[in-house]
Protein backbone atom coordinates (compact mmCIF):
# COMPACT_ATOMS: atom_id res chain seq x y z
CA UNK A 1 0.00 0.00 0.00
CA UNK A 2 3.16 2.58 0.71
CA UNK A 3 4.21 1.37 -2.18
CA UNK A 4 1.29 2.12 -4.52
CA UNK A 5 0.57 5.37 -2.49
CA UNK A 6 4.20 6.71 -3.55
CA UNK A 7 4.11 6.03 -6.86
CA UNK A 8 0.61 8.00 -7.17
CA UNK A 9 1.87 10.65 -5.06
CA UNK A 10 4.83 10.88 -7.43
CA UNK A 11 2.65 10.69 -10.68
CA UNK A 12 0.57 13.12 -8.98
CA UNK A 13 3.13 15.33 -9.08
CA UNK A 14 4.85 15.44 -12.22
CA UNK A 15 1.56 15.99 -13.33
CA UNK A 16 0.73 18.82 -10.99
CA UNK A 17 4.28 20.49 -12.31
CA UNK A 18 2.94 20.43 -15.49
CA UNK A 19 0.06 22.43 -15.55
CA UNK A 20 -2.25 21.18 -17.79
CA UNK A 21 -3.54 23.98 -20.13
CA UNK A 22 -2.00 24.68 -23.86
CA UNK A 23 1.94 23.90 -24.65
CA UNK A 24 4.45 24.91 -27.37
CA UNK A 25 6.56 22.10 -28.80
CA UNK A 26 9.83 21.71 -30.56
CA UNK A 27 11.29 19.17 -32.07
CA UNK A 28 15.21 20.10 -32.30
CA UNK A 29 16.99 19.73 -35.45
CA UNK A 30 21.01 20.06 -34.86
CA UNK A 31 20.62 22.95 -37.68
CA UNK A 32 18.56 25.21 -35.32
CA UNK A 33 15.39 24.61 -37.72
CA UNK A 34 13.11 23.56 -35.36
CA UNK A 35 9.97 21.95 -35.99
CA UNK A 36 7.14 23.66 -33.61
CA UNK A 37 3.30 22.09 -33.11
CA UNK A 38 1.30 23.21 -30.25
CA UNK A 39 -1.11 20.44 -28.08
CA UNK A 40 -3.63 21.12 -25.02
CA UNK A 41 -3.04 18.52 -21.56
CA UNK A 42 -6.11 18.22 -20.18
CA UNK A 43 -6.81 15.40 -17.56
CA UNK A 44 -10.14 13.35 -18.21
CA UNK A 45 -11.38 10.50 -15.69
CA UNK A 46 -7.64 11.25 -13.57
CA UNK A 47 -5.89 10.42 -16.41
CA UNK A 48 -3.49 12.83 -18.31
CA UNK A 49 -4.54 13.29 -22.38
CA UNK A 50 -3.01 15.10 -24.94
CA UNK A 51 -4.36 16.82 -27.86
CA UNK A 52 -1.99 17.98 -30.59
CA UNK A 53 -3.80 20.13 -32.96
CA UNK A 54 -2.15 21.47 -36.55
CA UNK A 55 -5.05 23.49 -38.49
CA UNK A 56 -7.58 22.01 -38.54
CA UNK A 57 -6.97 18.29 -37.31
CA UNK A 58 -6.90 17.27 -33.30
CA UNK A 59 -4.90 14.14 -32.39
CA UNK A 60 -5.66 12.98 -29.13
CA UNK A 61 -3.00 11.10 -27.48
CA UNK A 62 -4.38 9.19 -23.86
CA UNK A 63 -1.05 6.43 -23.77
CA UNK A 64 0.49 8.49 -21.43
CA UNK A 65 2.37 6.69 -18.97
CA UNK A 66 5.33 7.06 -16.29
CA UNK A 67 8.34 5.04 -15.85
CA UNK A 68 10.54 5.90 -12.83
CA UNK A 69 10.95 9.86 -12.84
CA UNK A 70 9.97 10.10 -16.74
CA UNK A 71 6.86 10.46 -18.97
CA UNK A 72 6.19 8.18 -21.75
CA UNK A 73 4.10 9.56 -24.62
CA UNK A 74 3.19 6.71 -27.38
CA UNK A 75 1.50 8.16 -30.60
CA UNK A 76 -1.87 6.50 -30.94
CA UNK A 77 -1.09 5.64 -35.01
CA UNK A 78 3.04 5.59 -35.77
CA UNK A 79 5.97 4.14 -34.52
CA UNK A 80 6.67 6.62 -32.21
CA UNK A 81 6.82 8.17 -29.08
CA UNK A 82 8.10 10.82 -26.49
CA UNK A 83 10.25 9.89 -23.72
CA UNK A 84 9.91 13.25 -21.61
CA UNK A 85 10.79 14.86 -17.74
CA UNK A 86 9.27 17.77 -16.16
CA UNK A 87 11.09 20.65 -14.73
CA UNK A 88 10.31 24.11 -13.42
CA UNK A 89 7.13 23.89 -15.24
CA UNK A 90 8.85 22.78 -18.59
CA UNK A 91 8.89 19.56 -20.53
CA UNK A 92 12.10 17.76 -22.23
CA UNK A 93 13.19 14.66 -23.30
CA UNK A 94 13.44 13.00 -27.11
CA UNK A 95 11.45 12.29 -29.73
CA UNK A 96 11.40 8.63 -31.04
CA UNK A 97 10.38 6.94 -34.30
CA UNK A 98 11.45 3.89 -35.79
CA UNK A 99 12.17 3.41 -39.56
CA UNK A 100 12.41 0.81 -41.79
CA UNK A 101 16.08 0.30 -40.57
CA UNK A 102 16.60 2.71 -37.58
CA UNK A 103 15.38 4.52 -35.04
CA UNK A 104 15.89 8.05 -35.04
CA UNK A 105 15.83 9.94 -31.54
CA UNK A 106 15.68 13.97 -31.74
CA UNK A 107 15.88 16.22 -28.84
CA UNK A 108 12.49 17.48 -28.14
CA UNK A 109 11.02 20.76 -25.49
CA UNK A 110 7.79 22.10 -24.71
CA UNK A 111 6.57 25.06 -22.68
CA UNK A 112 3.22 26.42 -21.65
CA UNK A 113 2.14 28.93 -24.50
CA UNK A 114 -0.17 29.24 -27.21
CA UNK A 115 1.43 30.36 -30.32
CA UNK A 116 3.81 27.65 -32.51
CA UNK A 117 5.54 30.92 -33.96
CA UNK A 118 5.45 34.08 -32.13
CA UNK A 119 6.16 37.74 -33.95
CA UNK A 120 5.49 41.18 -33.14
CA UNK A 121 5.83 41.89 -36.80
CA UNK A 122 2.88 42.79 -39.11
CA UNK A 123 2.43 40.67 -42.09
CA UNK A 124 3.00 42.53 -44.78
CA UNK A 125 1.68 40.50 -47.42
CA UNK A 126 -1.05 37.86 -47.71
CA UNK A 127 -0.56 34.87 -49.90
CA UNK A 128 -3.76 32.71 -49.53
CA UNK A 129 -4.90 31.20 -53.12
CA UNK A 130 -3.17 28.63 -55.09
CA UNK A 131 0.22 28.36 -56.15
CA UNK A 132 2.53 26.68 -58.15
CA UNK A 133 5.56 25.02 -56.32
CA UNK A 134 8.18 23.33 -57.15
CA UNK A 135 10.23 21.34 -54.34
CA UNK A 136 14.26 20.55 -55.92
CA UNK A 137 15.83 22.05 -58.90
CA UNK A 138 17.05 20.97 -61.96
CA UNK A 139 16.85 16.90 -62.80
CA UNK A 140 15.25 16.16 -59.17
CA UNK A 141 12.75 19.13 -59.68
CA UNK A 142 8.91 18.09 -58.09
CA UNK A 143 5.83 20.37 -59.66
CA UNK A 144 3.48 20.77 -56.71
CA UNK A 145 0.51 22.62 -55.47
CA UNK A 146 0.24 24.86 -52.44
CA UNK A 147 -2.85 26.02 -51.21
CA UNK A 148 -3.10 28.61 -48.36
CA UNK A 149 -5.45 30.44 -46.16
CA UNK A 150 -3.65 33.52 -44.27
CA UNK A 151 -6.00 35.33 -41.93
CA UNK A 152 -4.28 38.34 -40.79
CA UNK A 153 -0.55 36.82 -39.47
CA UNK A 154 -2.26 33.46 -39.32
CA UNK A 155 -2.08 30.79 -42.36
CA UNK A 156 -3.01 27.35 -42.93
CA UNK A 157 -2.65 25.20 -45.94
CA UNK A 158 -0.90 22.44 -47.23
CA UNK A 159 0.82 20.82 -50.63
CA UNK A 160 -0.52 18.57 -52.72
CA UNK A 161 1.85 16.67 -54.64
CA UNK A 162 1.82 13.75 -57.21
CA UNK A 163 2.00 10.97 -54.65
CA UNK A 164 -0.16 12.65 -52.34
CA UNK A 165 -0.46 15.74 -49.57
CA UNK A 166 1.69 16.89 -47.25
CA UNK A 167 -1.75 16.84 -44.72
CA UNK A 168 -1.94 19.91 -42.10
CA UNK A 169 0.28 22.78 -42.24
CA UNK A 170 -0.10 26.24 -39.88
CA UNK A 171 1.98 28.89 -39.24
CA UNK A 172 2.56 32.81 -39.56
CA UNK A 173 3.43 35.46 -42.24
CA UNK A 174 5.67 38.18 -40.61
CA UNK A 175 6.86 40.93 -42.59
CA UNK A 176 7.69 39.35 -45.91
CA UNK A 177 8.27 35.77 -44.36
CA UNK A 178 5.83 32.30 -44.19
CA UNK A 179 6.50 29.68 -42.36
CA UNK A 180 4.00 26.91 -41.53
CA UNK A 181 5.10 23.45 -39.46
CA UNK A 182 3.11 20.50 -38.99
CA UNK A 183 3.51 17.25 -36.75
CA UNK A 184 1.32 13.89 -37.14
CA UNK A 185 3.32 11.81 -34.54
CA UNK A 186 5.33 10.05 -37.48
CA UNK A 187 6.01 13.08 -39.31
CA UNK A 188 7.37 16.25 -38.17
CA UNK A 189 7.50 19.21 -41.05
CA UNK A 190 9.03 22.78 -41.30
CA UNK A 191 8.51 25.36 -44.38
CA UNK A 192 9.87 28.33 -44.95
CA UNK A 193 10.36 31.08 -47.71
CA UNK A 194 9.92 34.81 -48.30
CA UNK A 195 7.16 36.02 -50.25
CA UNK A 196 8.95 38.50 -52.94
CA UNK A 197 5.60 39.90 -54.35
CA UNK A 198 2.17 39.18 -54.58
CA UNK A 199 2.85 36.54 -56.86
CA UNK A 200 6.13 34.92 -56.00
CA UNK A 201 7.67 33.04 -53.09
CA UNK A 202 11.57 32.67 -53.28
CA UNK A 203 14.19 30.99 -50.88
CA UNK A 204 11.86 28.32 -49.71
CA UNK A 205 13.56 25.16 -47.74
CA UNK A 206 11.35 22.14 -46.53
CA UNK A 207 12.73 20.57 -43.39
CA UNK A 208 11.61 16.81 -42.81
CA UNK A 209 12.21 15.32 -39.57
CA UNK A 210 15.98 15.37 -38.15
CA UNK A 211 17.96 15.94 -41.53
CA UNK A 212 16.10 16.17 -44.45
CA UNK A 213 15.88 19.82 -46.31
CA UNK A 214 14.53 20.62 -49.95
CA UNK A 215 14.81 24.15 -51.74
CA UNK A 216 10.90 25.23 -52.50
CA UNK A 217 9.48 27.94 -54.64
CA UNK A 218 6.50 29.04 -56.17
CA UNK A 219 4.29 30.97 -58.18
CA UNK A 220 0.74 32.14 -57.72
CA UNK A 221 -1.13 30.63 -60.59
CA UNK A 222 -4.60 29.84 -59.65
CA UNK A 223 -5.15 27.30 -62.25
CA UNK A 224 -2.17 25.19 -61.26
CA UNK A 225 -2.83 21.46 -61.60
CA UNK A 226 -0.70 18.36 -60.87
CA UNK A 227 0.25 15.85 -63.41
CA UNK A 228 -0.84 12.11 -62.75
CA UNK A 229 1.82 10.53 -64.79
CA UNK A 230 4.81 10.35 -61.97
CA UNK A 231 2.25 7.73 -59.87
CA UNK A 232 -0.09 6.69 -62.30
CA UNK A 233 -0.71 2.48 -62.30
CA UNK A 234 -1.72 0.41 -65.06
CA UNK A 235 -3.46 -3.08 -65.68
CA UNK A 236 -0.76 -5.01 -67.70
CA UNK A 237 -2.07 -6.62 -71.52
CA UNK A 238 -3.48 -9.79 -70.98
CA UNK A 239 -4.42 -8.98 -67.47
CA UNK A 240 -7.73 -8.43 -65.79
CA UNK A 241 -8.28 -10.09 -62.66
CA UNK A 242 -6.09 -10.24 -59.55
CA UNK A 243 -5.30 -13.31 -58.19
CA UNK A 244 -3.51 -13.00 -54.14
CA UNK A 245 -3.76 -14.48 -51.28
CA UNK A 246 -2.02 -13.11 -47.74
CA UNK A 247 -2.47 -13.91 -44.13
CA UNK A 248 -4.76 -11.42 -42.14
CA UNK A 249 -3.96 -10.17 -38.80
CA UNK A 250 -4.67 -13.51 -37.01
CA UNK A 251 -2.09 -15.13 -39.46
CA UNK A 252 -4.83 -17.16 -41.13
CA UNK A 253 -5.14 -17.15 -45.05
CA UNK A 254 -7.30 -14.64 -47.36
CA UNK A 255 -7.83 -14.82 -51.04
CA UNK A 256 -9.47 -12.43 -53.49
CA UNK A 257 -11.26 -15.46 -55.09
CA UNK A 258 -12.96 -16.32 -51.47
CA UNK A 259 -17.18 -16.55 -51.71
CA UNK A 260 -17.40 -13.49 -49.86
CA UNK A 261 -15.50 -11.58 -52.33
CA UNK A 262 -17.67 -13.05 -55.20
CA UNK A 263 -20.01 -10.78 -56.84
CA UNK A 264 -19.29 -7.95 -55.07
CA UNK A 265 -17.41 -4.56 -55.63
CA UNK A 266 -14.07 -4.74 -54.20
CA UNK A 267 -12.15 -2.36 -53.27
CA UNK A 268 -7.93 -2.93 -52.69
CA UNK A 269 -6.48 -0.46 -50.78
CA UNK A 270 -2.37 -0.51 -51.01
CA UNK A 271 -1.47 0.97 -47.59
CA UNK A 272 1.15 0.40 -44.79
CA UNK A 273 0.86 1.68 -41.49
CA UNK A 274 3.59 3.56 -41.40
CA UNK A 275 1.57 6.06 -44.20
CA UNK A 276 0.29 9.70 -43.59
CA UNK A 277 -1.97 9.88 -46.53
CA UNK A 278 -2.82 5.98 -45.46
CA UNK A 279 -3.91 7.01 -42.28
CA UNK A 280 -6.49 9.47 -43.94
CA UNK A 281 -7.91 7.41 -46.70
CA UNK A 282 -8.40 4.57 -43.78
CA UNK A 283 -10.03 6.87 -41.94
CA UNK A 284 -12.93 7.52 -45.41
CA UNK A 285 -12.88 4.16 -46.36
CA UNK A 286 -13.23 2.89 -42.66
CA UNK A 287 -16.75 5.44 -42.53
CA UNK A 288 -17.84 4.30 -46.15
CA UNK A 289 -17.48 0.53 -45.44
CA UNK A 290 -19.58 0.57 -42.45
CA UNK A 291 -21.96 2.61 -43.88
CA UNK A 292 -22.62 0.76 -46.73
CA UNK A 293 -21.23 -2.97 -46.48
CA UNK A 294 -24.78 -3.87 -46.87
CA UNK A 295 -24.90 -3.02 -50.48
CA UNK A 296 -22.77 -5.63 -51.61
CA UNK A 297 -18.80 -3.93 -51.32
CA UNK A 298 -16.16 -5.23 -49.31
CA UNK A 299 -12.41 -3.73 -48.54
CA UNK A 300 -9.26 -5.39 -48.61
CA UNK A 301 -6.14 -3.66 -47.43
CA UNK A 302 -3.00 -4.42 -48.58
CA UNK A 303 -0.39 -3.47 -46.16
CA UNK A 304 3.41 -3.25 -46.92
CA UNK A 305 5.00 -2.41 -43.99
CA UNK A 306 8.89 -1.00 -42.71
CA UNK A 307 10.02 -4.90 -42.53
CA UNK A 308 9.04 -8.85 -42.60
CA UNK A 309 9.24 -9.00 -39.06
CA UNK A 310 5.38 -10.54 -38.76
CA UNK A 311 5.24 -9.87 -35.03
CA UNK A 312 6.25 -5.98 -35.85
CA UNK A 313 3.92 -5.90 -38.47
CA UNK A 314 0.68 -7.21 -37.05
CA UNK A 315 1.23 -4.89 -33.67
CA UNK A 316 1.35 -1.83 -35.97
CA UNK A 317 -0.98 -2.82 -38.34
CA UNK A 318 -3.46 -3.80 -35.19
CA UNK A 319 -2.46 -0.21 -33.72
CA UNK A 320 -3.81 1.24 -36.99
CA UNK A 321 -7.22 -0.80 -36.80
CA UNK A 322 -8.66 -0.09 -33.44
CA UNK A 323 -7.55 3.88 -34.11
CA UNK A 324 -10.01 4.11 -37.02
CA UNK A 325 -12.37 1.19 -36.04
CA UNK A 326 -11.53 -0.77 -39.35
CA UNK A 327 -14.32 -3.40 -39.75
CA UNK A 328 -12.78 -4.35 -43.50
CA UNK A 329 -10.33 -6.99 -44.02
CA UNK A 330 -6.46 -5.94 -43.68
CA UNK A 331 -3.76 -8.44 -44.75
CA UNK A 332 -0.31 -8.51 -44.28
CA UNK A 333 1.70 -8.53 -47.37
CA UNK A 334 4.51 -9.58 -45.88
CA UNK A 335 7.02 -8.15 -48.39
CA UNK A 336 8.49 -4.58 -47.15
CA UNK A 337 7.33 -1.25 -49.20
CA UNK A 338 11.10 -0.67 -49.70
CA UNK A 339 11.44 -3.89 -51.37
CA UNK A 340 12.20 -2.61 -55.55
CA UNK A 341 10.06 -6.18 -56.02
CA UNK A 342 7.09 -5.00 -54.09
CA UNK A 343 4.51 -5.00 -57.25
CA UNK A 344 6.16 -7.96 -58.64
CA UNK A 345 6.20 -9.94 -55.38
CA UNK A 346 2.03 -9.22 -54.48
CA UNK A 347 0.06 -7.73 -57.24
CA UNK A 348 2.31 -8.88 -60.47
CA UNK A 349 -0.84 -8.17 -62.68
CA UNK A 350 -0.40 -4.40 -62.62
CA UNK A 351 2.59 -2.00 -63.36
CA UNK A 352 4.70 -0.74 -60.65
CA UNK A 353 3.27 0.75 -57.16
CA UNK A 354 4.65 3.89 -56.98
CA UNK A 355 2.46 5.69 -53.80
CA UNK A 356 0.63 4.95 -51.12
CA UNK A 357 -2.26 4.54 -50.60
CA UNK A 358 -3.24 3.33 -53.86
CA UNK A 359 -6.57 1.76 -54.65
CA UNK A 360 -7.81 -0.52 -56.98
CA UNK A 361 -11.16 -1.34 -57.63
CA UNK A 362 -13.04 -4.53 -58.79
CA UNK A 363 -16.58 -4.82 -60.29
CA UNK A 364 -18.52 -7.92 -59.64
CA UNK A 365 -16.94 -10.25 -62.28
CA UNK A 366 -13.62 -9.79 -60.51
CA UNK A 367 -12.53 -7.86 -63.47
CA UNK A 368 -10.07 -4.92 -62.42
CA UNK A 369 -11.94 -1.43 -63.74
CA UNK A 370 -9.98 1.51 -62.44
CA UNK A 371 -6.36 2.06 -60.54
CA UNK A 372 -6.51 5.26 -58.88
CA UNK A 373 -3.30 6.85 -57.41
CA UNK A 374 -4.49 10.48 -56.55
CA UNK A 375 -5.94 10.21 -53.03
CA UNK A 376 -6.21 13.93 -51.40
CA UNK A 377 -6.94 13.87 -48.30
CA UNK A 378 -8.82 16.30 -45.73
CA UNK A 379 -6.09 18.90 -45.53
CA UNK A 380 -6.76 19.73 -49.60
CA UNK A 381 -10.52 20.56 -48.72
CA UNK A 382 -12.46 21.25 -51.58
CA UNK A 383 -9.83 18.28 -53.30
CA UNK A 384 -11.01 16.14 -50.90
CA UNK A 385 -14.46 16.71 -51.41
CA UNK A 386 -13.89 15.78 -55.35
CA UNK A 387 -12.25 12.59 -54.41
CA UNK A 388 -15.19 11.18 -52.35
CA UNK A 389 -17.78 12.23 -54.77
CA UNK A 390 -15.64 10.21 -57.59
CA UNK A 391 -14.95 7.55 -55.79
CA UNK A 392 -18.57 7.22 -54.70
CA UNK A 393 -19.96 7.35 -57.71
CA UNK A 394 -17.50 4.95 -59.43
CA UNK A 395 -18.83 2.49 -56.35
CA UNK A 396 -22.43 3.36 -56.89
CA UNK A 397 -21.80 2.96 -60.87
CA UNK A 398 -20.71 -0.75 -60.59
CA UNK A 399 -22.56 -1.84 -58.14
CA UNK A 400 -25.77 -1.09 -60.99
CA UNK A 401 -24.01 -3.37 -63.18
CA UNK A 402 -25.29 -7.21 -63.26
Amino acid sequence: MRLLFLFTSLFSTIFTAAQPGSWVAQIHRTDGNNIHFTFDWKTEKDAPVWYIKNAGETIRVDNIQQTGDSLIVQMPVFESQFRLSLINKKISGVWVKRGAEKTQALAFSAAPGNNRFTTKAVAAKNISGRWAVTFGNGENAEASVGEFVQKGSHITGTFLTATGDYRYQEGIVTKDSVLLSGFDGGHAYFFKALIADANTITGGVFYAGGTSQEKWTAVKNNNAKLSTEPAAMFVKPGQEKLNFTFKNLEGQPVSINDDRFKNKVVIIQLMGSWCPNCMDETAFLSDYYNKNKQRGIEIIALAYEYTTNWERSISSLKKFKQRFNVQYTILNTEVTVGDSLHTEKTLPQVTQIKTFPSTIIIDKKGKIRKLDTEFNGPATGAHYTVYKKDFEHTVDELLREN
